[in-house]
This record gives structure tokens, sequence and C-alpha cells, in this order.
């Protein structure tokens, strides 16, 4: 997999992430990245600025990398500790909204977050660079049933939290003390029906303009830092 831009390809090389190559634009001239890059000795290629062009689907910043694919996390290595906070993402197809909620899940402490595997952006070039480099401090799990990881979060402790527009309380009357696990929806289509059917409290976070929802991506950040201002207090 090629990864790329500056931040996420610092952090991958901080943590020697199995990088097999490095492609360089020629006259590169970020010393931190050139340093690291020496010390760990993996090889690099020097390419004109249109060959990376060519490699990249976005702003490369003058640096890919060629990197193992992925690799998803067993969900129930987050779960053990008492206070534990894990992000369920029902079906999000965005991959940009899953880079930002990442990156926000990351830099507010979140145990971890949970994917299902069909109908659902996986993790990507495009969730890496937008998450600039979190996604290496994050565990993420893939799982292939939603409702029966819910019933065993449920078993292990955790209450559930939906998030709807409709039939549910405003977010900041919840109790999110204990293990939780808050579940953000589709971008279009929400939360589905048997996810919403397992939940123990379905939230909304008031509309007072003419919109009437927000971004997944600035929904998940208002609901996960209230979640972590209840359980820092």
């Amino acid at each position: 997999m090629l990864i790329y831009g500056r931040n996420v390809s610092l952090e991958y090389l901080k943590k020697n992430e199995k990088v097999r190559k490095i492609y360089l634009q020629k006259g590169f001239h970020d010393q931190n990245l050139i340093s690291l890059i020496g010390k760990l000795k993996i090889p690099v290629v020097y390419q004109d600025k249109i060959e990376l062009d060519q490699l990249a689907n976005g702003n490369h910043q003058g640096i890919i990398l060629d990197v193992a694919d992925f690799s998803y996390t067993d969900y129930h290595e987050f779960i053990q500790e008492e206070d534990s906070f894990v992000l369920i993402l029902d079906h999000l197809e965005d991959p940009h909204n899953l880079g930002a909620i990442i990156r926000t899940s990351e830099a507010a402490g979140v145990s971890g977050i949970i994917l299902p595997k069909d109908r659902s952006v996986s993790i990507n070039a495009t969730v890496i660079k937008t998450s600039a480099g979190a996604i290496t401090n994050i565990p993420i799990a893939m799982v292939t049933n939603l409702s029966q990881t819910i019933e065993d979060l449920k078993k292990n402790g955790f209450w559930i939290v939906g998030t709807a527009l409709e039939d549910s309380i405003d977010y900041r009357e919840i109790d999110y003390s204990g293990k939780i696990a808050l579940v953000i929806g589709n971008e279009g289509k929400g939360i589905s029906k048997i996810v919403r059917s397992s939940c123990d409290f379905v939230a909304k976070i008031p509309m007072y303009g003419k919109i009437n929802s927000l971004n997944a991506s600035v929904a998940s950040g208002i609901m996960i830092y209230e979640v972590v201002r209840q359980k820092r207090r």
C-alpha cells in the first residue's frame, strides 16, 4: 500500500512500521525526515514531481511510502480496562470522514475504533493521510457482524450509546461513566435499525439553525469530547 504526506510519513518512520521503500521528490529538503530515513536504511527512489503525482491520489508533499497493508486489531485487546471508551462506526462510507474521526479519537484518548467488514470504508491511503499520522497510535478493529459485536460488548460491561435525531435525548443528558461504546451512523442513513435496537441510549445534538444535521466527523467530535469531559471530571 502506498501512503503519502509528511506527517503520516513521519509517524510511520518513527514507529518503523514495515516501510518497504520510500519515494522522494528530487530536491526534497525536510531534514527531520531525511535524517530519520538515513538511520533506518530504507531503500529510497528519487523521482520528479510528475512521477510522484502519478503514484499518489492526493497531495503527497514530496514523499510516498510503500508500506505493508494496514493491520487490524482484535477489539478484545482494547475493551478490558474498567473505563474503556470505544467508537463504533456503522457503515461509514467517506474516507475523509473516517480519517478525521480517527484523528479526533486519538487526540481524545479513545480506547479503540470498530468498523464493519462489509459496506463500509476500510483503511486506505486517503484515510491514513487525513488522519495526519494518528492512525499509528490508536487500535482499529474490523468485525463481520456489528450486532453480535455490540452484544459481546454488553456482556463485557459496556453501555451502548447510538446517535439519531428522532426519538432521542440531548447528548449532554446521558451519564457516560463506566464502559461506553458510542455508535456513529452512516453519513446519509444514520445508524441501522438493528443496531439502534441494541442501543441502551440514543443521543442527539440539538440543531438551532436551518440545517438539520452535521457532518459525521463533526458530530463524532462533539460526542467524543462530551464523553471524555464527563469521564475526566
